[in-house]
């Protein structure tokens, strides 16, 4: 055997008889050949198909052969070393589809890689970063993206997309306030419904094109911020869109802290101005929920946040709107609840807070719908935590293709593993 060893005999069988087993070979395949590259660190494994009918891979009309064509995979590795598996794989000529290459049972079409392979990799990806992952099974980037991407393409066409009754609509920056991404997520199932480019009406729109009329208007609640465009999608689309687009508590809380927070910079700049550093460092205080607060910053917030300062009436302003989520779901007490706090910002003297309650007053109903229909945000927190831990990582975002597939792999409830004959 030129450049190599033979591969000894191991508990009675042979190397090929070994090589089969591992690989999952037999008929109308064989290995025909073992050969151990130990200055490469390599186990090159030969398969060739046996004399017989084939296949055309397109209709599965049996026809003449045509020629072969030397093909190479990347298997998982044998005692440390790098296994590849080589073989001539022939082509048929099909009356319909012309010349084909036949398929393989250990590699899905266009992949060098084979299916166990690519399903270690997979799981590797689940877990680790694609840098990592290419570090690791000794890859390039490209080939780690490959993967994915496949995973992907591959999920998506074996999911069928059962019709959706309560969605989470968001947009997520992958650049630097550049480029969005469009999310639409299933609230009741947890999972990425569907991820588009941009976050304009059309990017809504394509969603709500995948369904079907009957499955429009048996949707329930449609939860989002504020964000014109998406109300606009979903009143075209989704009938008696009126009392189902529903603006959760996450968004309008981002709102009213924005508020907060806009009152605490102005008031900071005044009182350094006199020497009060009472508002220095106490950003977060303002923005952190005090239930997650450690018993020394709650004592610490506590004693800031009775003092006579406008960003605690302020934060005062946002704790009462956060209570008015809870009680009773009945509409007109929802919104009685709402209105009485709406007469609170006008008389404010605050502009930033006297803004955030002119928005609260002309999205209330979408507010109402969001209590009425017991939408939260927790999904919608664990769907963003996610996000940005995968903007976060050395993932290579050069495109934005590249970012909605990482959010379909991990995100999207799809069946990623690669299978015989399947893309």
């Amino acid at each position: 055997m030129q450049n190599g060893v033979t591969v000894p005999i191991v508990g009675g069988m042979n190397d090929k008889q070994l090589y089969a087993q591992i690989l999952g070979v037999s008929s109308p395949w064989r290995v025909v050949g073992v050969e151990l590259r130990l200055e490469e660190g390599e186990v090159d494994v030969g398969v060739e198909h046996e004399p017989g009918p084939m296949k055309c891979p397109e209709c599965g009309r049996t026809c003449p052969g045509y020629d072969t064509r030397r093909r190479q995979w990347r298997h998982l590795d044998t005692c440390q070393y790098r296994t590849i598996l080589t073989a001539e794989v022939p082509r048929v000529e099909c009356e319909e589809h012309g010349v084909k290459q036949i398929d393989v049972p250990w590699a899905a079409p266009g992949s060098r890689f084979t299916l166990l392979f690519e399903s270690l990799v997979i799981d590797w990806l689940r877990q680790a970063s694609m840098t990592g992952v290419a570090s690791m099974m000794k890859l390039s980037w490209d080939q780690v993206d490959g993967i994915l991407a496949r995973a992907v393409r591959r999920g998506l066409l074996r999911r069928e997309l059962d019709p959706p009754r309560a969605i989470g609509v968001d947009e997520k920056a992958f650049k630097k306030r550049q480029d969005y991404v469009t999310i639409v997520t299933d609230i009741d199932r947890k999972h990425v419904l569907h991820v588009a480019d941009g976050r304009k009406k059309e990017a809504l729109l394509e969603f709500y094109n995948l369904l079907n009329d009957e499955d429009l208007a048996e949707i329930r609640v449609v939860a989002m911020d504020m964000w014109g465009p998406f109300i606009s999608a979903t009143q075209d689309r989704v009938p008696g869109a009126k009392n189902k687009v529903a603006f959760d508590k996450f968004h309008v809380t981002k709102h009213l802290l924005d508020g907060v927070d806009q009152v605490r910079r102005k008031e900071n700049r005044e009182l350094l101005q006199e020497g009060d550093r009472r508002l220095v460092g106490t950003k977060y205080y303002w923005l952190e929920n005090p239930l997650h607060m450690s018993d020394r910053r709650f004592e610490d917030f506590t004693a800031i946040r009775q003092a006579s300062l406008r960003t605690a009436r302020a934060w005062a302003m946002n704790d009462a709107a956060a209570a008015l989520w809870y009680g009773s779901r009945h509409r007109p007490a929802v919104t009685s609840r709402w209105n009485r706090w709406l007469k609170w910002p006008p008389r404010c003297r605050m502009q930033p807070m006297q803004k955030v309650g002119k928005t609260i007053k002309r999205h209330l109903w979408g507010i109402v719908n969001a209590i009425v229909h017991g939408v939260t945000n927790a999904a919608a927190e664990g769907f963003n935590s996610v996000v940005q831990k995968l903007k976060g990582r050395a993932y290579g975002y050069r495109n934005r293709e590249r970012f909605k597939n990482a959010i379909y792999f991990h995100l999207g409830g799809l069946d990623l593993y690669p299978q015989a004959g399947e893309p």
